[in-house]
């Protein structure tokens, strides 16, 4: 039998059970399991179902940008300035309702300074020809700039309580679920569909792999990318009107650091920082397991500080295991 035909028949084989256990979603779901039964040990409130859902509401925002995040590491690029981009969504979310803006606006200046702030990103990175992390470096001290220079010391307060209600209430009574999180779940099922079931998905992952061999079969590499800056202006306005609504106050320092959480989550959940591999369920997992440490470790009242350290110990560690654990099988880099 000849090699390629040898091949052939092992490409063309199902998947063995070792192949499944192996997968990095296999190892996210126990390890889930573990931190649940975990911080079911070391707390005894840890499985009330207020606890849970309030619990929600310290990721929900994080994940909705992770979800964008994901798609935009994907393709090899990064964006570090989302948090900074809250910051100046939050701000002037903060000063439409000091001017007395309705609710529908209230509602969609953040997004729209989102749209802003991540057009400008994509256009120097896709239209200059810029690296993303320089950009965006670059980019998060500006808009986190522009917040501080407008706030100062101070601190906006004046939202109407139809706009606080959409972050401090229930969607639903029972069981109960924040907006936050529901709109997040929604937002994960879609974002699962158009990059596992989509041709767009198809053209992400062929990008991340090797964008000169994509561009050269017709996929149009720089106008997606630009578009996925855009995706990732968005999605962190909308976190800064659900954030904002949910404290019902506006701060210089609001969602500061949040970038490298974000940047955890996603590459917790399997996304190569190389680009070109990586899964929304995977993902999903990973905001699970990050979002029921900090909730666990908080109810036995574990300093911030301390779970900042877990937290960069957790980013180190899921850069390293995929590389080690295919050195370790002698397998080649993993494909998605």
């Amino acid at each position: 039998m000849t090699p390629p035909v040898r091949q052939a028949i092992a490409d063309a084989a199902p998947p063995r059970v070792s192949d499944w256990l192996l997968r990095w979603e296999t190892i996210l779901v126990l390890l889930l399991f573990v931190v649940i039964a975990g911080n079911t040990i070391i707390s005894s409130y840890f499985l009330d179902i207020y606890n849970l859902s309030d619990a929600t509401y310290n990721f929900s925002e994080k994940a909705i940008v992770a979800l964008a995040m994901a798609l935009l590491i994907i393709t090899r690029e990064i964006d570090l300035s989302v948090a900074a981009i809250i910051a100046l969504a939050s701000l002037a979310t903060g000063l439409a309702s000091e001017a007395g803006a309705p609710l529908w606006v209230l509602l969609t200046i953040g997004p729209a300074i989102g749209i802003v702030c991540g057009a400008f990103n994509g256009f120097l990175v896709t239209g200059i020809g810029l690296p993303s992390i320089v950009v965006t470096i670059g980019t998060m001290s500006l808009y986190r700039g522009l917040a501080q220079v407008v706030l100062g010391d101070q601190v906006i307060k004046n939202y109407p309580k139809d706009y606080t209600a959409i972050g401090q209430s229930y969607l639903v009574s029972w069981p109960p679920l924040p907006y936050s999180f529901v709109i997040f779940l929604v937002l994960a099922v879609l974002f699962g569909i158009v990059l596992h079931k989509t041709a767009f998905g198809r053209k992400l992952y062929a990008i991340g792999n090797n964008p000169t061999a994509a561009k050269f079969s017709g996929i149009p590499v720089e106008r997606i990318r630009f578009q996925l800056f855009v995706l990732t202006g968005l999605l962190p306005g909308l976190a800064a009107t659900l954030l904002t609504a949910r404290i019902g106050s506006t701060r210089p320092n609001i969602a500061l650091g949040w970038e490298l959480e974000i940047i955890t989550m996603v590459i917790l959940g399997g996304v190569s920082i190389a680009g070109g591999s990586g899964t929304i369920p995977g993902v999903v997992l990973a905001v699970f397991i990050l979002g029921l440490i900090t909730f666990g470790l908080s109810l036995i009242n574990v300093p911030g500080i301390v779970i900042s350290v877990i937290l960069g110990c957790l980013l180190i560690a899921s850069i390293a295991a995929p590389i080690l654990l295919r050195r370790a099988m002698g397998r080649p880099k993993r494909q998605a």
